[in-house]
């Protein structure tokens, strides 16, 4: 009797949250997942054995979850939840209250009443209490435990009934208990894999979008009008980062993958000759991407089935997701009862195969999904639905769950001469390039990598091979899915931060400074700001004091508004900037926000001048060294005779000859200005673009 096979493949993937130049995570969700959903999905196959299934796991995100496991992970959000509630920082708490709530309100915070109150009580502004924040502290992980552990964990179970007065035992605790579920992950893959319940498929380690890695022009092909960055073109990486990934996977399952889930469904043909050379059988993208190969729209009867792609003495087996099918468990499933949910799906399989089996042939339903976004928009973390689906699979003689590999042993493959290029959304690669913001991102890339290139051989193997693993994690397709204007996240500022952070530690293993542009903020925020044109001369003494209060009047001023600020995550450190001329020197002051002197030592500023009329622009660098400022190196416009002055006490202020800057007499500049910790930016002002002073002769100026 002809069967319905269904494939499922659960890809697990995080981005790369690790800054490898501090070891400090800048974002927490890889160990959130796998407190909440890694574990979870695999272990509650064993309930169900006649469910096989394909995992498809990350390298990258396996790897961070194998550091939480051994607690040497480097988490500042976890380290804020474990932080004795007494001892919280006016800092610490504001750090908590903004960090605390990204759960989903209705399944994972008011499904507990006290996590509930406690959002409710941030909603109205209203003042915690000590006791609020300890128990604050414990819901904003708790409400991300396993459902098994909630309900089969006794301690666990104990706070999650008593919900109130939490103790500092009970935070250490959970502390050690987190550990103990993340250390439970990669033991339960590698369980079932042994079995046969599951096997384990891949992806390129750090999740670059291969076929643009290979050539970004490609993205013309599927995309004939959009505007692209100048041309990145490196296959040699994206081999590389599939080598990386097999023997990752090699190493912790003993055998190596032959499947592959290129990173967001993004194939190539060029991309399936390096797969092939590398030993990968199988891949699998969206059905959007057949029906642009074949150039019609494909119905079911040729979607739900193998194919085999074939070039030369290449050949890959293929399977097309059911894009309709999996975003219904995806993005529909959850907003149902879990019963009703499952058995609308079956009978959706049902019905599209009835044509299939009534031929007399067997029908492969390919169902692709994220194994771990979905679940937190679902009942009790989706765990009732999928009990209820596996159930009914289970039970149902013309129904078999099988691993991808089973499936191309089972049916015969279709032959396919080609591959079109594009990912598993809209059949293109729109999403990460060819908006500005993602043009931006592969054009720093690129120059990066043409620096590596030029400087990597004279530059020591312990360094170089830190920046290379730099340049592999920033080819990862998570920053640019952030950028342009298809996604909305309250972290897309820490991921434009995080990204430009990785591209300046390429330069600083090279032993390079990093380009003053990666201080700026690659994504188009809007910061009201307050910009006062220069009214008249000034005449500062520079000695880092607020001499006199007229000694600045008639400046410009350039100030950010703080409550921009705060709202995208970003803190500033330079409050205010004041400028103007006397007609020969060009004068800088920059007022810092309260608090923020003592921690400037160690710091460097650096600040780019340019004449309106588009001459050489100058550089100028200061450093900030136990409450006195130096000027650094220098390449001005124009040579000159003492060019530069500073001074750092209450404010940091300083003179430039403009001649040495190449302005003109009466010619107007723009200027910038960055500050950089370590080698990487921390500030820039303005976050975007220039501030300009039209004209330095003061007879000129506004009245």
């Amino acid at each position: 009797m002809p069967q319905i096979y269904l494939c499922f493949l659960w890809h697990m993937h995080q981005p790369f949250y690790k800054d490898l130049n501090s070891g400090e995570y800048k974002l927490p969700w890889t160990r959130m997942h796998a407190l909440k959903d890694y574990y979870g999905m695999v272990h509650i196959l064993e309930e169900f054995p006649k469910i096989r299934q394909t995992f498809n796991l990350v390298p990258s995100m396996m790897a961070q979850v194998a550091e939480y496991a051994s607690g040497e992970a480097a988490d500042p959000f976890l380290q804020m939840a474990l932080k004795p509630a007494e001892s919280l920082t006016e800092s610490d708490r504001r750090f908590l209250l903004q960090h605390s709530f990204y759960s989903d309100p209705h399944h994972m915070i008011y499904r507990y009443p006290r996590y509930g109150e406690l959002y409710d009580a941030f909603r109205a502004h209203s003042a915690f209490a000590t006791q609020d924040f300890r128990d604050l502290q414990m819901w904003s992980q708790l409400a991300w435990f396993d459902e098994e552990f909630q309900a089969g964990d006794a301690e666990v179970r104990e706070w999650i009934e008593r919900g109130r007065r939490f103790t500092p035992h009970d935070q250490i605790r959970m502390g050690e208990k987190q550990r103990e579920i993340v250390g439970r992950v990669l033991p339960a893959y590698q369980k079932l894999a042994q079995t046969g319940q599951i096997e384990i498929s891949t992806t390129p380690y750090y999740h670059p979008i291969l076929p643009l890695v290979c050539d970004s022009n490609i993205a013309g092909v599927s995309h004939p009008s959009v505007p692209l960055p100048p041309r990145f073109r490196y296959p040699e990486d994206a081999r590389k980062q599939l080598a990386l990934a097999r023997d990752y996977i090699l190493r912790n399952f003993g055998v190596a993958p032959v499947g592959l889930w290129p990173s967001e469904g993004s194939v190539s043909d060029e991309v399936f000759h390096i797969a092939c050379e590398l030993g990968f059988e199988w891949a699998a993208t969206d059905n959007g991407v057949l029906n642009r190969t074949l150039s019609r729209s494909v119905p079911v009867e040729g979607l739900y089935r193998p194919y085999q792609w074939r070039q030369g003495n290449h050949s890959l087996r293929v399977i097309f997701r059911d894009h309709f099918m999996s975003d219904l468990i995806g993005f529909v499933y959850s907003k149902m009862e879990p019963s009703h949910a499952a058995e609308d799906f079956l009978h959706r399989i049902r019905q599209n195969c009835a044509g299939i089996l009534a031929s007399g042939r067997d029908a492969l339903v390919p169902i692709i999904l994220d194994g771990e976004n979905a679940w937190e928009y679902y009942e009790r973390n989706g765990r009732p639905f999928l009990r209820d689906l596996y159930r009914k699979i289970s039970s149902d003689s013309g129904m078999t769950a099988v691993t991808a590999s089973e499936a191309f042993r089972l049916m015969a493959a279709e032959p396919l001469d080609h591959i079109f290029p594009g990912s598993w959304i809209n059949a293109n690669f729109d999403v990460w390039i060819g908006a500005e913001e993602d043009n931006e991102a592969w054009t720093h890339l690129l120059r990066a990598r043409a620096t590596y290139d030029s400087v990597a051989a004279g530059v020591p193997e312990d360094r170089r091979k830190m920046a290379f693993e730099e340049l592999m994690i920033a080819e990862g397709s998570d920053w640019c899915w952030w950028y342009g204007p298809e996604h909305q996240s309250d972290n897309r500022v820490e991921f434009d931060q995080l990204y430009r952070s990785h591209l300046a530690n390429i330069y600083r293993f090279l032993n390079l400074n990093p380009p003053e542009e990666l201080s700026r903020p690659i994504l188009r925020v809007v910061t009201p700001d307050v910009r006062i044109d220069p009214s008249g001369p000034i005449h500062p003494v520079i000695d880092g004091e607020v001499t006199s209060y007229f000694e600045w009047m008639g400046a410009g001023i350039y100030r950010v508004d703080e409550r921009s600020g705060a709202m995208h995550g970003k803190r500033f450190l330079v409050k205010e900037v004041q400028f103007g001329s006397d007609g020969r020197n060009f004068y800088l002051r920059l007022d810092f926000h309260d608090g923020v002197e003592s921690g400037l030592s160690g710091m460097g500023l650096r600040v780019t001048a340019q004449p309106l009329d588009g001459a050489a622009a100058s550089y100028l660098s200061f450093g900030f060294l136990s409450g006195a400022a130096t000027a650094g190196e220098m390449q001005l416009a124009m040579p000159a005779d003492q060019p530069v002055e500073c001074a750092f006490a209450r404010i940091w202020e300083a003179r430039c000859s403009l001649a040495a800057l190449g302005v003109s007499q009466g010619g107007g500049l723009r200027f910038q200005l960055s500050l950089w910790q370590s080698g990487l930016p921390v500030d820039a002002v303005p976050q975007q673009g220039w501030l300009e002073m039209r004209t330095t002769r003061p007879e000129d100026m506004a009245g």
